[in-house]
C-alpha cells in the first residue's frame, strides 16, 4: 500500500523517518513512541540508558544517577513489554542503539514479539551491535575485543536462521565523526570494522548463505556541516563497499553489495551559543544524505536544535521530524534521478576520499585488522579531534555565533524553565521498585537454570542467542545476563588515545608552559592533574582533549579512561597525590555523581584540592555544583582550551600559596 501523497510520476519512496528517543521509564517512552508514530514517524529508534547499555541493573552502584537519563532503562522482559505495549512489532521497523548487550536486548525483543503472537521471521529492524567503535569513541563496551567480536557474529548467525529480514549489525561510523574523525578515517575505520566482522562470520554460516549475510550488514553514519564533502563521502562509501564485497568476498549479486545505511546528522557541531542556528545546521547536514539518489540514506533521524543545552522536548523532536517530511513531501527531490552523476568536481572529491580511505585500510590490514588496530585508530581520532578544536580556537574554522559574530539577540526559544526537558527525578526510584518486585515474583529456580545454561554456552563456544532468549523468558535481568558474560569473558579497559596521540601543538603554549614550570617549582615536583570520568558516561572526547592539551602544557596527567566510581577516583587522587581534579560528565548525571565525589573527597581530608567540572550543565546546576565546592564549571560554550589551562594553573597556584 503506497502513500497517496507519493503517488506521482517517477516519485521514489522516501527514507524511513526516525526519532532517536527513550527516557525515564519504559511506560513513559512507550507514550513518546506512540505520539511520534501518530505524528508521521515511520520507524522507531530506541535509545537505552547507560546502565542498560553497559549491562547493569538500575539498582547497581554504577547506575546511580544514570537511570533513564540518556535513554530508557530495560532491566527485564517486563520492561520490554511495557516499552512496546500497543505497538505491533511485526508491522514495525525498529532500530535499537545497543552494542555490548545487543544479544540480550534482541532476545528480549524476540520474546515480546512472540508474546504478541508475531511471526518472528517477519521482524524487521536493526540492532547496532558494533563493539569496535565503542572502544574508539562511545565507551559502552564490556568485554575484550575477541569475545565481543564472537558475540557480534553469534547474533548475525542466529538472525540468518531465524530473523532473515533483520539487520544483525549496524556498523556505526556516527560516533567516529563525533570523536573527531576525518572523512577518510570515518570511511576506513567503519569499513575495517565491517570486514573484521564478516571475516569472523564467514566461519559461522554456510558458504551458500554468506552473500546474503553480507547483504544484511548495514551502516549508521554521520553527516557534518561540510555537506558537499559529506555527500561525496557517502558516494565513496557506496563505491568502496561494492568494491570490498566484490573483491574481498566474491559477492557477485549486486543486490547483496548495496551499501545500506541510516544516518543521524552531526551532534558535535551543535552549539550552546545561539542554539537557534542549529536548525539550519541540521537541515544542511540532512541534504548531504538525501540529495544524491544513488547514495541516499535508507533511514534518517535528526537531533533536536537544543541538544547542546539538554534533553529535547517532544516538540523539539517534532520540529526535526517535520524537517524530514517537508523535504520528502513538499519538494520535488524524489522525482529526479541522481543529480550528481557525471559532475567532475564531485567525481574528483569522491576519488580523493576513496584513495585516502584505501591508504588507511591498508595500514589497518597491515596491523592484522580492526581488532588489532584499536590503539592505533584511537590515537588517530584523538589527534584529528585536537586539530579540529585547534581550528576553532584559532579562527581557522568558522563557527557562527561561537568564534565569529558572537553578538546577537537573546533567543526567545530558550526562555523559561521549560526550554529543555528534565528527566523525572522520581523515575529512578520507581524503576528500582519495579525491578525488586520483578525479582521477587519470578521463578528463582528457572532463573538459576537459565543462567547456568547461558554460562555453559559462553564457555563452550555455542551461539549465545538461544540461551539468552531462554533467559529472557525465565525472568533474568540485564545485570544478571551481563554478569555471566563478564565472568566468562572478563572485562576490558580500552586505550584512551592520549598517550598514542601526537598533537604536535606548540603555538601559543609557551606562556602557559612557563607558568606550569613556575608553579611546579613552588610545589617541588611536576604539577599533577587528575582527569576523571565518574559513572557510566562513555563520552570521553572532551576529557581526552583536556588531557592532551594539559600534557602539551607540561602538566603530569593521571587519566585512566571511563567508568570509574567516585571512590575509585578518590583513591587515585590519594595514591598519585594530585594537585587538581577535573571531572567530566556528559550524560546529565553531573549532580548526583559530583555530589558523591565531593563528599568522599572531603571525607578523605582532600577538600583543599581544587575540583573543576565539565559537561552539558545548565546554569542552575552549575550554581549547585559551585555550592558543593566545585571551583569552575565548563560547558560546550567554553571552547578555548588554553583559557581552561590558564584557569587550572591559577587554581593550583592559589592553593599552593594558601598552603604556605
Amino acid at each position: 500500500m503506497t502513500d497517496p501523497a507519493l503517488d506521482r510520476m517517477g516519485a521514489d519512496t522516501p527514507w524511513l523517518f526516525r526519532t532517536y528517543a527513550g527516557h525515564s521509564t519504559a511506560s513513559a517512552s512507550n507514550a513518546l513512541y506512540r505520539g511520534n508514530l501518530a505524528k508521521g514517524q515511520t520507524g522507531l529508534s530506541v535509545a537505552f540508558d547507560l546502565p542498560t547499555q553497559t549491562g547493569y541493573d538500575s539498582d547497581h552502584e554504577l547506575a546511580r544517577g544514570e537511570v533513564g537519563k540518556v535513554g530508557v532503562p530495560v532491566n527485564h522482559l517486563g520492561d520490554m513489554r511495557a516499552l512496546f505495549d500497543g505497538i505491533p512489532l511485526d508491522r514495525m521497523n525498529t532500530s535499537m542503539t545497543i552494542n555490548a548487550t545487543a544479544p540480550w536486548l534482541l532476545s528480549l525483543y524476540i520474546a515480546v514479539a512472540e508474546d504478541q503472537g508475531a511471526d518472528v521471521a517477519a521482524l524487521q529492524g536493526t540492532v547496532q551491535n558494533d563493539i569496535i567503535k565503542e572502544y574508539l569513541s562511545r565507551g559502552t563496551y564490556i568485554c575484550p575485543p575477541a569475545p565481543s567480536l564472537r558475540m557480534i557474529t553469534d547474533v548475525a548467525a542466529y538472525t540468518r536462521a531465524h530473523l532473515p529480514k533483520w539487520n544483525p549489525m549496524n556498523v556505526c561510523s556516527y560516533h567516529l565523526q563525533e570523536a573527531g574523525a576525518t572523512p577518510e578515517e570515518e570511511l576506513a575505520f567503519a569499513l575495517a570494522t565491517a570486514t573484521a566482522v564478516l571475516d569472523d562470520l564467514k566461519t559461522k554460516v554456510p558458504a551458500e548463505h554468506f552473500p546474503q549475510m553480507v547483504g544484511r550488514i548495514s551502516f549508521f553514519v554521520n553527516a557534518g556541516i561540510r555537506f558537499v564533502t559529506e555527500l561525496c563521502k557517502m558516494r565513496a562509501f557506496v563505491a568502496l563497499w561494492d568494491e570490498i564485497c566484490r573483491d574481498r568476498y566474491g559477492v557477485t549479486d549486486p543486490k547483496y553489495r548495496r551499501f545500506r545505511y541510516g544516518v543521524q546528522v552531526n551532534s558535535l557541531g551543535l552549539t550552546e551559543q545561539q542554539p537557534e542556528n542549529n536548525v539550519y545546521r541540521i537541515l544542511i547536514e540532512m541534504l548531504a544524505v538525501t540529495l544524491s539518489k544513488n547514495a541516499r540514506a535508507r533511514a534518517v533521524q535528526l537531533p533536536a536544535w537544543n541538544e547542546a543545552l539538554g534533553l529535547p522536548r517532544p516538540w523539539d523532536q517534532q520540529w526535526s521530524l517535520r524537517m524530514q517530511q517537508i523535504l520528502a513531501y513538499e519538494t520535488d527531490l524524489l522525482e529526479f534521478d541522481d543529480l550528481f552523476d557525471g559532475n567532475p568536481a564531485i567525481d574528483r572529491k569522491v576519488a580523493q576520499l576513496m584513495d585516502g580511505a584505501r591508504s588507511e585500510l591498508a595500514t589497518i590490514d597491515g596491523m592484522g585488522g580492526a581488532v588489532e588496530a584499536i590503539a592505533y585508530m584511537k590515537g588517530r581520532l584523538v589527534e584529528s579531534n585536537a586539530a579540529r578544536i585547534a581550528g576553532i580556537e584559532t579562527g581557522g574554522t568558522t563557527v557562527v555565533g561561537v568564534n565569529r559574530w558572537q553578538a546577537g539577540e537573546p533567543s526567545p526559544l530558550t526562555a523559561g524553565e521549560d526550554a529543555i526537558m528534565v528527566a523525572d527525578a522520581a523515575a529512578e526510584a520507581d524503576q528500582i521498585a519495579r525491578l525488586n518486585k520483578w525479582r521477587n515474583e519470578r521463578d528463582a529456580d528457572a532463573v538459576a537454570q537459565a543462567l547456568r545454561d547461558l554460562r555453559s554456552a559462553a564457555l563452550d563456544g555455542s551461539n549465545i542467542m538461544p540461551p539468552s532468549i531462554a533467559a529472557a523468558r525465565a525472568g533474568v535481568t540485564t545485570g544478571e545476563w551481563a554478569d555471566v558474560i563478564r565472568d566468562a569473558f572478563g572485562e576490558y579497559r580500552a586505550p584512551t588515545g592520549v598517550s598514542q596521540a601526537m598533537s604536535n601543538r606548540t603555538e601559543n603554549l609557551d606562556d602557559i608552559r612557563a607558568r606550569v614550570d613556575a608553579v611546579s617549582a613552588k610545589l617541588g615536583r611536576r604539577m599533577k592533574f587528575l582527569i576523571g570520568k565518574p559513572g557510566l558516561d562513555g563520552h570521553s572526547n572532551g576529557a581526552e582533549q583536556i588531557a592532551t592539551r594539559a600534557r602539551d602544557c607540561g602538566m603530569d596527567i593521571a587519566y585512566d579512561g571511563i567508568r570509574l566510581t567516585p571512590d575509585e577516583l578518590v583513591r587515585v587522587a590519594i595514591d598519585q597525590d594530585v594537585h587538581v581534579i577535573g571531572l567530566s560528565v556528559l550524560s546529565g548525571s553531573h549532580i548526583p555523581l559530583i555530589e558523591s565525589f565531593m563528599k568522599r573527597l572531603n571525607a578523605a581530608g582532600l577538600g583543599h584540592i581544587p575540583v573543576i567540572a565539565g559537561g552539558i550543565i545548565p546554569d542552575d546546576d552549575a550554581r549547585r555544583l559551585q555550592s558543593m565546592g566545585v571551583a569552575r564549571v565548563y560547558t560546550p560554550k567554553d571552547f578555548l582550551l588554553n583559557t581552561i589551562m590558564e584557569d587550572i594553573v591559577t587554581l593550583v597556584d592559589s592553593q599552593s600559596i594558601a598552603a604556605q
